[in-house]
């Protein structure tokens, strides 16, 4: 299984739990910087606060499993005003 995959799996039911749905989940290298990037939705609007939110949800499970070796950016993100 892909990173974004291994991700999924991890964070899907806990961020379920806090009320979010994840839309989708990528790892991709752009201009030289890889980025995670968790892509976010739930039933109403998405604003900075819930994507916080999910960042500290996310952020501490990434920490303690350390799926990703190399040096990356987390990007929380709704789905509807795009990343």
């Amino acid at each position: 299984m892909d990173i974004a995959g291994k991700v999924k799996e991890l964070i899907e039911e806990a961020l379920e739990k806090a009320g979010f749905i994840l839309d989708d989940v990528l790892y991709v290298k752009e201009e030289g910087n890889y980025y995670l990037r968790i892509i976010i939705d739930k039933n109403g609007i998405i604003d900075v606060e819930d994507c916080v939110k999910a960042t500290h949800i996310i952020d501490p499970m990434l920490d303690d499993v350390d799926y990703i070796k190399d040096s990356y950016i987390l990007d929380v993100c709704s789905k509807e005003k795009g990343c």
